[in-house]
């Protein structure tokens, strides 16, 4: 559930990976027992560190709006459209008379007859190359499919995504051999579900300090420990599972990826874990005791597991953005039929103004999410830029604007969004599962990286280019000849970058006319303000580097709201360009041009009012609060109340070691 962990926004590029030298160094339970320098530099050996391909985002976050790079919009070939279209509309049919979202939620539990119907649909191998045995789909429509999926049950679009987004195929579509794709991915295409298990009891984010050990003996590795959150463990048939291999003489170790056959002998599915939403979600507790795995299954060298998953989530978090645009456009709809029959003080409540906001809010947002969603999956299918920063932004933007868009919903709704679509029915109303679609949407912020973790991780790589260059000035660890040579360095580049940041064409009036056509609402206006917003974004990082320098990494309030607001940028753009690509294609183009402007406008108000949280806050007071909580001294403040929770650790004992449970594993057939 859980993605690995982000490197600080002031970690220098490049650093050795001494974090591999912690291993003799054990804590509680055996765990691996490392500094917080030691973990960011494990993580930070683990991003892809060069930059091959142009990035729209990464120029934004510098201060260059690079709008060549998105417009004209990408558009899938014909080909790819024509077969992503026939499999949609049996996919629909599939979705109307297979699956019963209400009574996957009523059982928590997805019937087995739809697991396996998926499967002779096909969906299990949609980005699965077609010479295997998938579809072959596109991301683009990879993603719609998830969005339709995701619509009849979230539950079971949470299931395909984890299947083919971070589970076994997409590793092994990127870094495995040719052996194992023709040995796993026409199993994974057509009958075996696939998990991803990284996060343990004790280890989340962090995942320096993972304590699942792969011991070599001979042409195997020897697994022990315990996973956490293994969406869809309880179910699958094949494993991707990141281990510690120790390090000895002649052998690199580190944390290494696996494929492992689920039921192999040791494997212990302890636990089905039950939620507040996504209540058919097969996600458990799974104990490896000495389990015994091919060298072969191996996916990539030993030390390269971190490296894998964050590479494979770089196309892998568009799922979870495509989910959440479905949501929207449900929630869209409700909206609309709702506030049209509901009547209060004498007109329909969409007619009044505090309802009227959240509506216009649902509508634009939801047309700049699927903007976003589907200019990000275009640019990965074409490969022509590097799409890290745009996939991490359409993640982190995705999960907060669609738990708003519900939140909303169910504030329009009144009483009955609180209520049960079960118990709406059994009284005589149309069974209108609103808070379920909040509670199903509140783990977004948290799956694949939770939004603080993102945070985290975009403001890495938008930084990376002043690491470059000045990662050495900041580094407690550099020589003063190192320091010297860094600053000279960093004079040139600052040089050349810093009087680009006064003026462009976001100040000239004409700017950007071809998106100000006659009759329609003025988004060259959008543009500029986004062009010149993204050389003030650029001015206010460098601002702060230079303030805090090495203390940087500590600021995270400050960097996540440097992150919102180039996600609102990013989402603007996105709006824009897809509004101009339908009116040009004469599909609805004014009505986007109107949804787009509104968006915008929107946008701009929280942008501006970010800009001012950078330098007007709580971050410092806040700080000397929670040292006052943590202390006790405020622990007068929590008299009077009985906590109802019950006996036990926070933390779950995962010593590895036999597991004294009942196998609740359960494959379908």
């Amino acid at each position: 559930m859980s993605a690995p962990s982000a490197p600080s926004a002031a970690s220098t590029p490049q650093e050795p990976q001494k974090s591999q030298k912690t291993q003799a160094s054990q804590g509680p339970h055996g765990k691996p027992k490392v500094s917080e320098r030691e973990a960011r530099q494990v993580a930070e050996a683990a991003r892809e560190q060069g930059w091959r391909k142009p990035s729209f985002a990464k120029e934004m976050f510098l201060g260059r709006f690079r709008l060549d790079l998105i417009h004209p919009h990408p558009v899938p070939a014909p080909e790819d459209v024509r077969r992503g279209e026939e499999f949609l509309a049996r996919l629909r049919t599939f979705c109307e008379t297979r699956i019963d979202g209400a009574l996957i939620e009523r059982d928590a539990r997805i019937p087995d007859e739809v697991l396996n119907g998926l499967k002779e649909l096909g969906a299990l191998g949609m980005k699965i190359d077609v010479k295997y045995g998938g579809l072959g789909l596109t991301q683009v429509y990879y993603n719609k499919a998830l969005v339709l999926v995701g619509s009849a049950s979230p539950a079971v679009g949470a299931l395909l995504s984890a299947h083919q987004s971070i589970g076994v195929p997409q590793p092994l579509k990127i870094f495995g051999t040719q052996e194992q794709k023709e040995l796993f991915l026409p199993r994974l295409a057509r009958t075996d579900i696939s998990a991803f298990l990284l996060t343990e009891p004790d280890v989340g984010s962090d995942p320096a300090r993972l304590a699942t050990t792969a011991v070599p003996d001979g042409d195997a590795y020897v697994l022990d420990g315990v996973k956490l959150w293994t969406t869809n463990g309880v179910v699958a048939d094949l494993l991707v599972v990141m281990a510690r291999v120790p390090e000895e003489e002649g052998r690199k170790g580190g944390i290494t990826a696996f494929v492992v056959e689920a039921d192999s002998p040791g494997i212990t599915v302890e636990h089905r874990n039950a939620f507040m939403g996504l209540r058919g979600l097969e996600n458990g507790v799974t104990r490896f005791h000495r389990v015994c795995v091919p060298a072969a299954n191996r996916i990539g060298p030993e030390g390269a597991g971190l490296k894998i998953a964050l590479t494979t989530l770089n196309t892998g978090r568009l799922s979870l953005p495509a989910m959440c645009v479905g949501a929207g456009k449900w929630c869209l709809k409700i909206a609309r039929e709702w506030s049209s029959a509901r009547e209060q003080w004498g007109k329909p409540v969409a007619r009044h103004e505090a309802v009227t906001a959240k509506i216009s809010f649902i509508a634009a947002t939801t047309f700049a999410l699927e903007a976003v969603v589907d200019l990000s999956s275009q640019m990965a299918d074409e490969d022509r830029n590097d799409i890290r920063i745009e996939a991490a932004l359409a993640k982190l933007y995705g999960s907060e604007m669609a738990w708003l868009m519900a939140d909303e919903l169910v504030q329009i709704r009144g009483g009955r969004g609180f209520e049960t679509a079960d118990s709406l029915a059994a009284r005589g109303e149309r069974a209108v599962p609103a808070e379920q679609m909040l509670r199903d949407l509140r783990i977004n912020r948290i799956f694949e990286g939770s939004t603080e973790i993102m945070h985290l991780l975009i403001a890495r790589e938008a930084v990376d280019a002043h690491l470059a260059v000045a990662g050495d000035i900041i580094d407690p660890d550099k020589s003063l000849q190192d320091k010297a040579r860094a600053g000279a360095q960093a004079g040139k580049f600052y040089a050349r970058w810093l009087p680009k940041l006064v003026a462009g064409p976001g100040q000239l009036p004409g700017s950007y006319a071809a998106f100000h056509p006659s009759g329609h609402p003025d988004l060259s206006s959008h543009l500029r303000y986004v062009e010149r917003t993204a050389r003030k974004l650029a001015r206010s990082t460098f601002y702060a580097m230079s303030r805090w320098q090495g203390r940087m990494e500590t600021k995270q309030g400050f960097l996540g709201r440097i992150v919102d607001i180039g996600a609102e940028l990013f989402a603007m753009s996105a709006a824009c360009v897809r509004a101009e690509m339908l009116r040009a294609n004469g599909d609805h183009g004014r009505e986007a041009y109107q949804l787009a402007d509104v968006f915008c406008k929107q946008a701009r108000i929280r942008v501006e009012e970010l800009f001012t949280r950078l330098w007007s806050n709580t971050d410092d007071l806040d700080h000397r609060v929670v040292d006052g909580v943590l202390s006790g001294t405020y622990a007068w403040l929590e008299e009077g109340i009985v906590d109802p929770s019950g006996e036990g650790p926070w933390i779950a004992d995962a010593t590895p070691g036999p597991s004294p449970r009942e196998n609740v594993h359960r494959p379908i057939r």
